[in-house]
């Protein structure tokens, strides 16, 4: 099938891969010209594993394009993916301005012939019929064009049929690739029965799990919805997980006062078959792109309707405080902060990628800063890009030995494999203090405590 992804964000880019190495056509649109310019070039502008192999395979068969000119990928495409970026606002509602912009782009250059219109983008609920709405206002506009310059008018529903299909994505960044060919379902909001019939021939292969890991797996299901509850089922997926985050993490903060251990209180609970073991890791609470805005903007649409949703106020609440907590055991472990080094193990907001939006690391060294602490950190993609954008008050080393080196005290923010095998005898040598404070319990405390630190983990 013939398919245009616009926006190669990490959804767009993604997706647009996938879907051209399952065998469709695939152009993928971009304003960026600089970044198009890097991807024609078989480079990914995101870190993501496996993404920059099967690009460049891809791109080698014919499959995979990239253009910046709009109306190249809207003739090109059947299946149209609006995949560019929805930031949360100040208020909590989701930034919908690129949304529009794509909406009303691809009315535009509408020419005659039936697409399907795909929100890949996390959009409020109620987007799809807005996004109709904008793609046909486009149309309108370029026909005042057209006739303004003596061309016949068109017929909005001959020339330009089209119909919208919600599609939202549940990808785990770091795990993107294999998500794509591993869903635990798809989810199609339309009530346009053929739309629907294209978005399923165009998800075969992975439906039927010829591109998975386990090829003998049962059928991926399809979920048909309306367009609203297609929206509405992407921010309770991310709502309920952020809130089971949130909520072993509160767990964690009375198992911390009463001397019992999360780490088997968690084990015990996640055995339940009603409850599992997923979400269930304590910490420093939960960051990235989709999290914390997609809860906020879950909050604020039930605002909206004059319903106050205090579970998911709480939710962002509980995670607010935990992001400080790493801070207060280094008060209680080295007092006063002022003068004293700190060392950050991590980076980004999980491993596996660069994704450094609303990462906890940062809330962390605002707070050290503002009370006095040297700030080092090293971090196994950012350290290696060189790139320090958007850091500020903090020492981004090359290598572990160099981060704990003249340290009080190291903190673990980011669980990349690697850190558990760490020469942490010889990090614990080079310091002042040898100090860990295993923000994501996920060291081997044995191990650590072997190597001669102090080991404090989060509800242990």
């Amino acid at each position: 099938m013939h398919v245009c992804v616009i926006g190669t964000g990490y959804v767009g880019l993604v997706t647009g891969v996938c879907l051209s190495h399952i065998g469709h056509h695939v152009i993928c649109v971009d304003n960026n010209e600089e970044k198009v310019q890097l991807m024609k070039a078989g480079q990914s502008p995101i870190y993501e594993p496996g993404l920059s192999d099967l690009m460049q395979s891809s791109m080698a068969t014919g499959n995979l394009e990239f253009t910046s000119d709009l109306g190249v990928g809207v003739d090109h495409g059947d299946i149209l993916f609006i995949a560019v970026g929805t930031p949360a606002l100040p208020t909590g509602e989701s930034d919908t301005r690129y949304v529009e912009a794509v909406a009303r782009g691809i009315g535009e250059h509408l020419n005659g012939g039936y697409k399907v219109i795909v929100n890949k983008s996390t959009v409020p609920i109620g987007s799809g019929d807005w996004v109709r709405m904008i793609v046909l206002d486009g149309i309108a506009e370029q026909q005042k064009v057209l006739v303004g310059a003596g061309a016949p008018a068109r017929s909005k529903s001959s020339d330009a049929a089209f119909d919208v299909v919600s599609n939202p994505e549940f990808l785990r960044e770091g795990s993107a690739v294999f998500d794509t060919f591993n869903p635990d379902r798809i989810v199609l909001g339309s009530d346009s029965e053929k739309a629907i019939a294209m978005m399923k021939e165009l998800y075969t292969p992975i439906v039927e799990r010829n591109f998975a890991e386990d090829t003998d797996a049962p059928q991926v299901p399809v979920v048909v919805t309306d367009l609203s509850s297609a929206e509405m089922v992407k921010y309770a997926s991310n709502a309920f997980l952020a809130t089971k985050i949130s909520f072993i993490n509160e767990v964690a903060n009375i198992c911390d006062r009463v001397g019992a251990d999360v780490t088997q209180v968690a084990r015990g609970i996640g055995l339940d078959s009603r409850i599992g073991s997923k979400f269930l890791q304590a910490g420093i609470g939960w960051g990235g792109s989709c999290f914390p805005k997609d809860v906020s903007a879950l909050l604020h649409t039930a605002e909206d309707y004059g319903y106050e949703a205090e579970l998911l106020r709480a939710t962002i609440n509980v995670n607010t405080r935990q992001r400080l907590l790493t801070v207060e055991k280094l008060q209680q472990v080295l007092k006063i902060l002022k003068g004293k080094t700190v060392g950050l193990l991590g980076l980004t907001f999980k491993p596996d990628t660069d994704d450094m939006r609303d990462a906890p690391s940062l809330i962390m060294i605002e707070s050290l800063n503002r009370l006095g602490a040297k700030v080092k950190a090293y971090d196994p993609i950012v350290s290696q890009s060189g790139v320090s954008q958007g850091l500020s008050g903090v020492i981004v080393e090359t290598d572990p030995e160099r981060l704990a080196d003249g340290c009080d005290a190291l903190v673990l923010v980011t669980d990349w494999s690697k850190f558990r095998n760490l020469d942490y005898k010889k990090m614990a040598s080079l310091m002042n203090t040898p100090v860990m404070i295993d923000g994501r319990n996920f060291l081997d405390q044995k191990q650590l405590e072997e190597a001669g630190f102090r080991y404090v983990g989060v509800g242990r």
